[in-house]
């Protein structure tokens, strides 16, 4: 327990230190979709990289404008085995971002623990083609150490970070698991869910500064179970009902 807490510590610590000028870049444009009421997209093709797009979306302390895209191809719930074929299908990303619709007035957040799968590419390629404003959010490490002939990766070998127009490194290591165990061949304990989860709430909790210092009080979620939750969230959930699509 005492040397995992030590590893995702100091992990996190890496992200507070490194990527403060990153973090400001994306959270400015993500204050300035909120600041004119527009929505910010985040979609994390990958089995475990759809997590990161949860914990930001409907959750207590967030913001109301964050959508996300929660297709149901890449889940676990559909099966593992089928959730990595599709992550790695050129022109499934592609798909989504086309039905998602989204076009100049959107920002959409990459999110993806390794940033090379061809979903992912796909979503970020397409999004770009139709004037979308783009972060990413993955480790360039991993993303630098796999191979370019990779079966994950996307025809064109890319790499998140090379493809947005602001990038968030999350540092992890590359295999993902940071411990080893006497006695076993393979490392134990992944951190990309905690490094993923940091370094999105921090961004939203950088944008909500950011809006203070606009004198803009930006809507946010109260957890539901706390006191009073219910009635905070119903005086605004009419103004994202039917623009926010899995509301």
């Amino acid at each position: 327990m005492s040397e995992y807490l030590a590893a995702i510590t100091e992990l996190l610590g890496r992200i507070e230190g490194e990527e403060g000028e990153s973090i400001g870049a994306a959270a400015r444009m993500m204050a300035d979709q909120v600041a004119a009421d527009r929505l910010i997209q985040v979609y994390g093709p990958g089995g475990h990289s759809n997590l990161a797009a949860q914990e930001v979306f409907f959750r207590a302390g967030g913001l109301m404008h964050v959508s996300a895209i929660l297709d149901e191809g890449t889940l676990l719930s559909n099966g593992a085995l089928r959730s990595m074929a599709v992550e790695r299908t050129p022109g499934y990303g592609r798909i989504v971002i086309e039905n998602a619709g989204l076009g100049p007035d959107d920002l959409l957040i990459l999110v993806n623990a390794y940033g090379i799968n061809a979903a992912l590419i796909d979503a970020t390629l397409t999004a770009r083609e139709r004037g979308v404003r783009t972060i990413g959010v993955s480790s360039r490490e991993h993303a630098e150490k796999t191979a370019k002939d990779h079966p994950a990766r996307h025809p064109s070998a890319a790499n998140l970070h090379d493809v947005v127009d602001v990038a968030v490194d999350t540092k992890v290591p590359i295999g993902d698991a940071v411990l080893e165990v006497d006695g076993m061949p393979e490392r134990v304990g992944a951190v990309s869910t905690f490094a993923n989860a940091f370094a999105l709430n921090t961004l939203v909790m950088r944008t909500i500064e950011l809006l203070i210092e606009r004198d803009v009080v930006p809507p946010v979620w109260r957890s539901g179970n706390a006191p009073g939750g219910d009635e905070a969230n119903a005086a605004f959930i009419g103004r994202f009902r039917g623009r926010v699509r899995w509301l």
